[in-house]
């Protein structure tokens, strides 16, 4: 057995873990990027480092001791939480260090919003690359983005958060069909139905204090900047986010109907991992989010 201060060979606990998964010395080093020889030494030494057969070889396969197999049960799970958490948390050398990712959940936002003044971002950044990627599905610790955009979807991982738009929404229709009419519009005009936003027509209705019967339901649509151009064409209306449709209101496109703005509830956040490749500039990103969102009229908390 080893000295009592002779430090733990943690490559060698790293060896053993992969031939325990593996069951076989031959597969764990090749997994491991080594020889089988110096998989094999490794395993040496930490039976010289405990004192204690690990393995015992039967055929080509080996088959874990006792002691061994109580071992790999025990160091197996912290072991691979240190790998994940470093790789998580390293910081990757890159040549666009000017450059981050900027994922979200807000389609219609992304288009409506982001997009159209990125621009003047990379100009405030000295040309910073901002590449934008969509999904709706919740975000993991091995999803390569640095700033995450949502309003629905959680993060888990160490992160800066700002809050950016407490949500209302508004009933809207083209300026040349609603000008001069009231809310009783809202009883005669086709209303659009959005999919991907099943939360928000019964959130109107029930703070108007109607009913799905009270209403003349219109075409499906499965996102709102689908819907953009049939309301700024059609005889129709929309409910949808105030904020994705200020600019065509500002324009004087779309008018929302008199008395129909009420809070959703939905609170709009960004995120700025820790373990992205760029930190400063994804927060730096955050911050003039923020001020994007004044610029458009809307308060944040």
């Amino acid at each position: 057995m080893a000295g009592e201060n002779q430090d733990v060979p943690l490559n060698a606990i790293r060896a053993f873990v992969s031939i325990a998964r593996e069951r076989n010395v031959t597969r764990a080093a090749k997994a491991l990027g080594m020889t089988q020889s110096s998989a094999s030494r490794y395993l040496a030494v930490l039976e010289e480092y405990l004192g204690a057969q690990l393995i015992e070889r039967r055929g080509r396969n080996t088959e874990l001791t006792e002691f061994g197999r109580l071992f790999a049960n025990t160091v197996t799970e912290p072991l691979d939480t240190i790998c994940f958490t470093a790789q998580r948390m390293r910081r990757k050398l890159k040549g666009d260090i000017n450059r981050i990712v900027v994922r979200t959940s807000l389609t219609t936002l992304a288009y409506t919003l982001l997009v159209p003044n990125i621009q003047a971002f990379s100009q405030e950044c000295g040309g910073a690359v901002v590449d934008i990627v969509n999904s709706l599905a919740p975000p993991t610790s091995d999803d390569g983005f640095d700033v995450l955009i949502t309003r629905d979807l959680s993060i888990v991982e160490p992160a800066d958060q700002w809050e950016l738009h407490s949500e209302h929404i508004v009933c809207v229709g083209s300026s040349t069909h609603i000008s001069g009419k009231g809310q009783t519009v809202v009883r005669t005009m086709p209303l659009l139905t959005i999919t991907s936003r099943p939360d928000i027509l019964p959130t109107w209705l029930r703070a108007m204090n109607l009913t799905p019967g009270d209403i003349n339901s219109g075409a499906r649509y499965d996102h709102h900047y689908l819907a953009l151009p049939a309301i700024t064409k059609g005889n129709c209306l929309l409910v949808a986010p105030e904020i994705i449709v200020s600019d065509l209101i500002q324009d004087g496109l779309l008018k929302v109907v008199p008395g129909t703005r009420v809070a959703s509830g939905m609170l709009y956040r960004a995120y700025a991992v820790d373990r992205g490749n760029n930190p400063e500039l994804a927060r730096m990103f955050c911050r003039w989010l923020v001020r994007l969102f004044r610029k458009h009229g809307v308060e944040t908390r």
